[in-house]
C-alpha cells in the first residue's frame, strides 16, 4: 500500500490529489467524511464528478446557508410532481441568475442542485455534529484482484481555502 503526504501548499494540495485520482482511477462512487462543508469547496470539485454514480458526504460540524438551503429545496423537490420540479428548477435558475454571483458559482449551484434532485448526491449532517475526521474514499463499481478503491484521510475539509 501507497501512502503519500501532501500539505497544500504550492502544487501539493487535496485540489489536486483529488483530480489525479478522478482522473486516473475513474471510481464509481465517491463519499466523503468531513468536519465542514462549503459550497465552494463542492463546486471546485464538480468538473471531476461527472463519471461518478453516487456521492455521499457526512458532515460532523457544519453546513454553510447554501448548502442548507439547496439540501432543503431539493428535498422538497423530491416529494412534488414534475410540474412542481420543473417550476421549482425555473425558480432557482431565475434566483441564481438575479444573484450576484460569479457565473462560476451559478454554475456550480445549478449542477448541485441537479444532484441533489437526481439522488446523485446525498448529504447528511452527524446528530453529535462533533466529527471534525476528513475522509474520502474512492470505491470501483466492482471489486478486483487489485483492490477495491482508495483512501484519502487528513485535515482538509471540502471547502475553498
Amino acid at each position: 500500500m501507497s501512502t503519500k503526504f501532501f500539505t497544500n501548499k504550492g502544487e501539493n494540495t487535496l485540489l489536486n490529489k483529488l483530480e489525479g485520482l478522478f482522473h486516473h482511477k475513474k471510481p464509481y462512487y465517491f463519499d466523503a467524511l468531513v468536519g465542514f462543508f462549503r459550497a465552494s469547496g463542492y463546486f471546485r470539485i464538480r468538473k471531476f464528478l461527472d463519471q461518478v454514480s453516487k456521492i455521499r458526504i457526512l458532515v460532523g460540524i457544519n453546513v454553510d446557508n447554501l448548502v442548507l438551503e439547496a439540501t432543503s429545496k431539493g428535498m422538497l423537490f423530491n416529494l412534488n410532481d414534475q410540474v412542481t420540479k420543473e417550476d421549482f428548477l425555473s425558480n432557482i435558475k431565475s434566483d441564481i441568475q438575479d444573484a450576484d454571483y460569479r457565473k462560476e458559482t451559478e454554475e456550480g449551484m445549478l449542477k448541485f442542485i441537479e444532484d441533489l434532485v437526481s439522488k446523485k448526491i446525498e448529504i447528511k449532517a452527524h446528530p453529535s455534529k462533533n466529527i471534525h475526521a476528513k475522509i474520502y474514499i474512492f470505491r470501483e463499481e466492482e471489486k478486483h484482484d487489485h483492490g477495491y478503491g482508495m483512501v484519502i484521510t487528513g485535515s482538509s475539509n471540502l471547502t475553498e481555502a
